[in-house]
């Protein structure tokens, strides 16, 4: 398996790459620098130049014109720099045949206007329901083959941290929408959750607890002042989680643990992003991660157990809201202010996933210096 990183560009990136000081060609989808080549190419730099920003097949297999050795080909394997993004075909003779060539202001001639985003090769929420191409995406990137398990081929892959991180964050769509296998075995119910059984599950021991809360507050409103202080410590909580657990990418250890584990908590919904049975949390899962958090709250709150309680309950109750909500901003048509937040997100992932970490609200990311803006559209 790889052991670096290789990008992707666009065909105009690729284009612009047209000189003695960087020179760039395609074949296929496959992107090389041959540069360092100009001077050693014994036809002369020149022809090479004739070709720059171009695509070479053609010239290659030409044997009327100059037959080509082995030699040449295991000097573009060395000169292998990154592939051509999906949206961009190749430019054989110069002659472009994408509908992502650039213009001049930047946009693009394709369907949305757009050029693929170099980090995800996406260029708008609408990609990221386009079926991938299950053959040509493992040929291209050798990393998963969504037509079999995903667990055991991240724990078996060998992969680099660095190769991981960035496929992981190159959105796939799966056959319209469905689950890729994760398991492929008795274990695999279990990785999906459909989005009503959150609130089944969870909203009857909020109530219960909020009612044994009550149980010590002379004054209603008391109850409801944890309660709505637990809620708004959730929106915190959700940033911080979604931030630094979730997205631990600088720290994660770079070994097959800490690659399926991250894989496995959140790098497969950056994966399969419409998912529709891994977008919220599995109760075992939320279980898990909510038992400290009461004992947290009881410990803090050492006084007063009913407090404890009731704001523990509020933020339970954040976090109902917060799965329903980020269930909604992928799959559901949403009211004005709501779509607003759903651009937000979706942003999240085909634009840049290093910010905009709030989900049912940007306002720990515009605290904290991680709101989405021009900076994650920079290169579109």
């Amino acid at each position: 398996m790889p052991g670096r990183t290789l990008p992707t560009f666009t065909l105009a990136e690729v284009e612009s790459h047209n000189s003695t000081k960087s020179c760039f060609v395609t074949l296929g989808k496959n992107v090389y620098d041959v540069t360092d080549f100009l001077d050693s190419h014994p036809g002369g730099a020149d022809l090479v130049l004739e070709y720059a920003g171009k695509d070479i097949k053609n010239i290659l297999e030409d044997e009327a014109s100059h037959a080509h050795s082995s030699a040449a080909y295991e000097v573009l394997e060395d000169s292998h720099v990154g592939f051509l993004s999906s949206g961009a075909g190749s430019a054989a003779n110069g002659k472009a045949t994408s509908t992502a060539v650039a213009n001049g202001d930047g946009t693009a001639n394709g369907t949305n206007g757009r050029l693929p985003h170099p980090r995800t090769g996406m260029s708008s929420e609408e990609d990221l329901s386009k079926d991938t191409d299950i053959t040509s995406d493992y040929k291209t990137h050798k990393f998963l083959d969504l037509s079999r398990p995903l667990f055991p081929q991240v724990w078996n892959g060998g992969f680099s941290k660095d190769f991981y991180l960035d496929q992981v964050h190159r959105p796939r769509h799966y056959r319209g929408g469905a689950s890729a296998p994760l398991f492929g075995n008795f274990l695999e119910p279990l990785t999906k959750t459909p989005w009503w059984v959150i609130p089944v599950v969870w909203l009857p021991p909020v109530a219960y607890g909020l009612s044994l809360a009550s149980e010590g507050f002379a004054n209603p409103m008391e109850v409801v002042f944890c309660f709505l202080s637990g809620l708004f410590l959730w929106t915190l909580i959700e940033y911080f989680m979604h931030r630094f657990l979730f997205h631990l990418d600088e720290w994660l250890p770079d070994n097959r643990v800490g690659i399926t584990l991250h894989f496995t908590l959140h790098g497969i919904h950056h994966y399969l992003p419409m998912d529709r049975y891994r977008l919220v949390m599995p109760p075992t899962l939320f279980l898990a991660l909510a038992t400290p958090f009461w004992k947290l709250a009881h410990a803090i709150f050492f006084f007063n157990w009913h407090m404890g309680t009731a704001v523990y309950c509020g933020g339970v109750f954040g976090y109902i809201c917060y799965d329903l909500t980020h269930y909604f901003l992928h799959h559901q048509n949403l009211p004005l202010w709501w779509k607003q937040l759903k651009k937000y997100h979706l942003e999240h992932h085909f634009l840049d996933y290093e910010n905009g970490f709030g989900v049912t609200s940007p306002l720990w990311d515009k605290i904290f210096g991680t709101e989405l803006g021009p900076r994650a559209k920079k290169n579109l």
